[in-house]
C-alpha cells in the first residue's frame, strides 16, 4: 500500500491530494487540502514573486507536510505553475522551499500542465472530440482533443489574477475596462492558429473559477451538493447569464452570491473571462465541468507506471522459476 500525495502549487491557490493506491491498483482518496496563497500577486512587469505572497506559500506547503508526514509510505509529487514557471528569482525560490521543507518542487512547463490537464478529463469524462480550458490565476491551459486524441494544445498568460490586476478594478467593473481586457483575450485567440479547429466543439472547464461557475448555477438552481460539479453541463446562454449577473456586481455584490467563495469575489469576473470569450469564438453552445484536472493526471500517469512495473516484476518472476527450473 502507497500513500500518493500531489502538491500543485498555482497562482492562486496551493492544492494537495493524498490517494491511498493498494497494491492490487484500487485506489482511493483519503486528503484533500486548499489554501489561497495567491503566489502571482503583484509580481509586475519584472516577474518578481513578492515577500509576501513566498510567506503565504510557505505556510501553506507547511501545513500540507504536516499532514502527509504522519502517513506511511507516502510518495510525494509536487509540481508548481504559471507564476513560480514566470518569476525571475523562481531558483531562489524553489532552494528557500527545499532547505526550509525539504519539498522539490518540479516547474512544469505549460505544455506539460496542459497534458497534464488532458489526462485527468479524458480518464473521468466522455472527451472524444472537444476543447478543454483550464483556467488558473497566471495561465490558462486550452487543449483541442480530436477523435479521442490530443491535436493541439497551448499555455497562455491569461489567469484570473494577472487579468484583474493588469485590467480590472476589483470593486464595480468600468465598462471601459471590461472591453479593454476582453479585447485583449480576443487577440490572444486570434493568434492561436489550430483553435478554429474546434468551431461548434464542447467546451470541458476546470480550474477554479470555471467551477464557480457550475457552483453558482448549481446553487441558483437548488441543486443538492453543489459543489459536486464533475459532469455538470450548461449551455452558453446560462453561462453568459451568470456572467453579467456576476459583472453588474460590486465586490460587496459579488460577494453575497451564492455558491462564489468570497476569497474568490475580487478575481472572479478575471477569471471567467477566457470561459465566455472562448465559447463564443468557437460558438460553442455547452460546456462541461470537470473536477479533474493536473493532480488527477498525475495520479493516473503514476499509476500505470505502477501497473508496468507489477507487469516487468510478474515477467521477471516467471523468467527466473523456468531458470531455475531449467537449472
Amino acid at each position: 500500500m502507497e500513500n500518493f500525495a500531489v502538491i500543485d502549487l498555482g497562482s492562486n491557490s496551493a492544492r494537495m491530494t493524498i490517494t491511498e493506491i493498494d497494491d492490487d491498483g484500487a485506489y482511493s482518496t483519503v486528503k484533500q487540502m486548499k489554501e489561497y496563497v495567491r503566489l502571482s500577486e503583484n509580481m509586475g512587469e519584472k516577474k518578481i514573486l513578492q515577500p509576501e505572497a513566498i510567506d503565504r506559500t510557505m505556510a501553506a506547503l507547511r501545513e500540507f507536510k504536516d499532514v502527509y508526514s504522519k502517513m506511511n509510505n507516502v510518495r510525494l509529487k509536487a509540481v508548481a505553475t504559471a507564476a513560480t514557471r514566470q518569476a525571475a528569482n523562481q531558483k531562489k525560490f524553489l532552494k528557500r522551499v527545499e532547505t526550509e521543507l525539504d519539498i522539490k518542487l518540479d516547474v512544469l512547463p505549460g505544455t506539460m500542465e496542459a497534458y497534464y490537464d488532458y489526462l485527468g478529463v479524458s480518464e473521468t469524462l466522455p472527451a472524444t472530440n472537444a476543447v478543454i480550458l483550464d483556467t488558473g490565476g497566471a495561465s490558462s491551459e486550452i487543449v483541442l482533443v480530436q477523435n479521442g486524441a490530443i491535436s493541439h494544445l497551448i499555455s497562455i498568460p491569461l489567469g484570473s489574477v494577472n487579468l484583474t490586476q493588469e485590467y480590472l478594478p476589483t470593486d464595480q467593473i468600468p465598462a471601459a475596462s471590461l472591453f479593454k481586457v476582453m479585447s485583449f483575450v480576443n487577440d490572444v485567440y486570434s493568434s492561436i492558429w489550430w483553435l478554429r479547429n474546434g468551431l461548434n466543439l464542447p467546451v470541458i472547464g476546470l480550474g477554479g473559477s470555471n467551477r464557480t461557475m457550475a457552483k453558482i448555477n448549481r446553487r441558483f438552481n437548488n441543486i443538492l451538493n453543489f459543489e459536486d460539479i464533475h459532469g455538470y453541463r450548461l449551455s452558453r446562454h446560462s453561462v453568459d447569464d451568470t456572467f453579467s449577473r456576476i459583472v453588474s456586481q460590486d465586490l460587496e455584490g459579488r460577494k453575497a452570491i451564492p455558491g462564489l467563495n468570497k476569497d474568490r469575489a475580487d478575481i472572479i469576473v478575471g477569471g471567467l473571462i477566457p470561459l465566455t470569450l472562448l465559447m463564443r469564438y468557437l460558438d460553442s453552445d455547452r460546456i462541461t465541468f470537470s473536477n479533474s484536472g493536473l493532480r488527477e493526471g498525475i495520479l493516473f500517469e503514476h499509476l500505470k507506471e505502477l501497473q508496468l512495473q507489477n507487469v516487468h516484476e510478474k515477467a521477471e518472476m516467471t523468467l527466473n522459476r523456468f531458470t531455475t527450473d531449467e537449472a
